[in-house]
């Protein structure tokens, strides 16, 4: 343990993923000393936790109950993102652990990517770049639909939500937005609408919800076929809130014209079970499917973005004394 003037303890974070150089400084600067860990292995932090006050993560590691148990000195939780889904915020709540995240410092990069997604998925980018580089040279299996005009639904209007919305501001498109935790949410961005009028009017459909139970498998055969027109569809949230199974069932049946995925059910895309291999080869084999790797939120900017915006919450709840450190 380190002690300042033999009397204080200056508390301590663990930094178990890859973040921006500026975290340990910034850290610093609110009185604390960071182990900086990014290639220490899950279960090694089973055995070094309860020395912190303080626990960085990315997505490398459930934060489930039995390590929270062992985090004795844990007062709180930084997420370098948006989801807390890999937390067991109930049992960090009732031990009395501050829950941060940082939707805030990549909102920009995720509204910017689904941007590029969309019109990707629309002008058939990707499917023209891929022929053309096999000596495959076809315009009219390659013409592109104009966002103008076409009405996109987002499914979530929070942070990431809302930043879509503004990126689509410029595109002529109507944006219908609902949430299902908020109230009177309708800005210059987007107007709040309900699932009846969703179904009916969407052509584009775009998903930013955080992965719950009540999520999980939001987007499935059912909710598929209730939309009215044939719709393209947009996920950088969580895979699991997709069905796979369903979301190919309906691109065999047309309800879906196209699909941008960020995001899967199981991203660990090389150790799938031999059913789920095959779906995802299935899911592969479409040409209005396009799969990006989970970096919507992941830029050189957000990289560092998103310490500052940790860092400036920390210094609130130090200011509100909730944790120890200093000013």
């Amino acid at each position: 343990m380190i002690y300042r003037r033999n009397i204080e303890i200056v508390p301590k974070c663990l930094i178990i993923e890859d973040m921006h150089p500026s975290i340990i400084s910034g850290m610093k600067k609110l009185g604390y000393h960071c182990d900086y860990f990014p290639d220490i292995k899950p279960e090694e932090v089973y055995h070094i936790i309860h020395r912190y006050t303080g626990l960085f993560i990315r997505s490398k590691m459930q934060i489930e109950k039995k390590l929270i148990r062992k985090a004795t000195s844990l007062r709180f939780i930084a997420r370098a993102g948006s989801g807390m889904d890999i937390i067991d915020t109930k049992v960090a709540k009732r031990k009395k652990i501050v829950l941060i995240n940082s939707p805030e410092g990549n909102k920009n990069a995720v509204g910017e990517h689904c941007l590029g997604l969309l019109l990707c998925l629309l002008n058939k980018m990707y499917q023209g770049d891929n022929q053309i580089k096999k000596g495959i040279w076809k315009r009219e299996e390659n013409r592109g639909v104009e966002l103008k005009g076409k009405t996109v639904a987002i499914i979530g209007y929070g942070t990431m939500g809302m930043s879509f919305a503004q990126k689509l501001k410029s595109m002529d498109c109507k944006v219908l937005c609902y949430d299902k935790y908020r109230k009177n949410y309708s800005d210059n961005f987007a107007e709040e609408s309900g699932w009846n009028e969703i179904f009916k009017k969407a052509d584009i459909l775009s998903l930013h919800v955080p992965l719950t139970p009540k999520t999980e498998n939001l987007i499935n055969t059912v909710c598929i076929n209730r939309f009215k027109k044939n719709i393209w569809l947009i996920n950088t949230s969580r895979g699991k809130v997709v069905s796979i199974a369903d979301l190919i069932k309906g691109l065999k049946e047309k309800k879906i014209k196209g699909a941008a995925l960020d995001v899967l059910e199981n991203e660990n895309i090389n150790n799938l079970l031999p059913e789920k291999l095959k779906e995802f080869k299935t899911l592969c084999n479409f040409s209005n499917v396009l799969l990006t790797p989970h970096v919507a939120g992941w830029t050189f900017e957000s990289y560092q973005r998103i310490n500052e915006v940790l860092i400036e919450k920390i210094k609130k709840h130090i200011t509100s004394g909730l944790l120890p450190g200093q000013i």
